[in-house]
């Protein structure tokens, strides 16, 4: 299995204290013979919820020398699941969740506002220090 991302735990925790039911950890996206692992899988519990809401989380910290090498990577990655999600689970909506720190600095700027519009990436803002959802972005 890949290595967990920095911010995991704190992304984790903020979806929790939002009401989600963490489901998988990582969740595991298997299409024929390939295996692929995403962050997390996670639920709203049935008391709570919201048409039935089923996500799958990838989780991107954006602290690499190049940022528009972390979004290539991103984009990528969230293009091959996706795709095999829509297979696998069409009931999953994929999020990327980053931190409100990399969200203000890199994700505001009119290059990767450009990029996210046309790609139309759902994201998830995350405040660390208080692992709190900030913003969903669809």
């Amino acid at each position: 299995m890949p290595k967990l991302d920095i911010i995991h735990n704190s992304v984790k925790n903020a979806l929790i204290k939002d009401g989600w039911l963490i489901t998988d950890d990582p969740y595991i996206i298997q299409y024929r013979r390939i295996m692929l692992y995403a962050d997390l899988g996670a639920e709203r519990p049935i008391a709570a919820e919201r048409n039935g809401q089923k996500l799958v989380v990838e989780v991107k910290s954006f602290i690499g020398a190049s940022k528009i090498q972390d979004l290539k990577e991103a984009l990528g990655q969230y293009d091959i699941y996706r795709y095999l999600l829509e297979e696998t689970a069409p009931d999953r909506k994929l999020y990327i969740a980053v931190s409100k720190v990399a969200y203000n600095t890199f994700f505001t700027q009119d290059v990767t506002q450009l990029i996210l519009n046309r790609h139309q990436l759902p994201i998830i803002v995350v405040d660390l220090e208080t692992e709190e959802i900030m913003q969903w972005i669809n």
